[in-house]
């Protein structure tokens, strides 16, 4: 075949009803592929489990793999650690190490093959608005290298993306080109990019699968703007008391993650989200804790109101059996 549309799936609506779209337009030799972060939700993973096999479409999983990356850390570092005694200060590689730092990093820096983890390992540190390494990383370079071969086999290949206008300002204004008028993105690594639902709202993605029959990512329902990583950096306070109070697990994985990419970092700390999240804390704590800073004070922080300042009975209450099933964002309780 000639042409080759790659569908990029990431389990939530977007890129769901393009998918849908794709299939509705009986478009010729499509290949979905999931690029797994390693950092996603449970019902996520079953949910992409749950489109390929009522689509009948296969989904590609992929992952990016930072074992040689966290491998020549450990090296480096060392031989930094042999090169104490014996170099002394000569090395300038050296300055600022200590060997109970690099006794305490050495030691953290073991692959355990979670994408997401080993990056942060690697950087010794967790992504953030400014360094936002993430989407590259475990998104964009994993897709690139599942699509060399597919470059090489076919003449055109054509990427499509989920991106909708009205996400953000940086999307406000990208094209979307025209399939059926042969008018295409091209990009630097050699296919063409697609934005078929770039002008479409979130209810008419919604109201792609209502009409396609195929229901959407269940987190959707249970107070979650995105479905992508499991929490998000970007997440809202709504969404952390939401993870929290229904799945504290995954709080508490990230608390794990918390510790081992701090004992892997330079300075010893390392908090999942920006020091200053809880407004004023920052401020109050001159030097950033785990304890005050992690992602545990976090979700404390999320259950009250007032600036924080209050702790708030209403968001605080239990999830049980008697408490509503939906609380979506969306409006897809109705």
């Amino acid at each position: 075949m000639s042409v080759c549309n790659v569908v990029s799936i990431s389990g939530g609506k977007d890129s769901t009803a393009m998918l849908t779209l794709a299939i509705e337009r009986k478009t010729e030799n499509i290949v979905a592929v999931f690029a797994d972060t390693g950092h996603e939700h449970p019902e996520t993973y079953a949910y992409v489990d749950y489109l390929e096999e009522s689509l009948g479409v296969k989904i590609h999983r992929v992952k990016a793999d930072f074992t040689a990356q966290v491998d020549a850390k450990r090296q480096r570092l060392t031989d930094y650690l042999i090169c104490l005694d014996d170099c002394g200060k000569k090395d300038r590689h050296q300055k600022g190490y200590t060997r109970p730092m690099l006794e305490r990093m050495i030691g953290a820096l073991q692959p355990t093959g979670i994408p997401f983890l080993d990056l942060c390992l690697w950087k010794g540190r967790f992504p953030s608005t400014r360094a936002r390494f993430c989407s590259d990383e475990l998104k964009h370079k994993p897709l690139n290298d599942f699509m060399e071969p597919i470059l090489a086999k076919h003449k055109t290949v054509i990427s499509w993306q989920g991106i909708r206008a009205d996400e953000s300002l940086a999307r406000k204004d990208l094209p979307m080109y025209d399939v059926e008028m042969g008018s295409w993105e091209p990009s630097p690594t050699g296919w063409l990019i697609y934005r078929p639902i770039i002008d479409w709202t979130a209810e008419d993605v919604f109201e792609q699968h209502r009409s396609y029959g195929i229901r959407w990512n269940p987190l959707y329902e249970k107070g979650m703007s995105r479905v992508g990583c499991m929490p998000c950096i970007h997440a809202r306070k709504s969404e952390l008391t939401a993870i929290q109070k229904q799945y504290p697990a995954e709080f508490e994985r990230v608390a794990e993650w918390e510790r081992l990419v701090s004992a892997a970092s330079k300075r010893g700390m390392a908090t999942f989200f920006s020091a200053d999240t809880v407004p004023g804390n920052s401020r109050i704590n001159s030097e950033i804790h785990l304890a005050t800073h992690g992602i545990e004070s976090i979700g404390e922080w999320a259950q009250t109101s007032r600036g924080g300042r209050q702790f708030d009975l209403i968001t605080a209450i239990d999830v049980t059996d008697d408490a509503p099933k939906c609380t979506s964002v969306y409006g897809l309780c109705e």
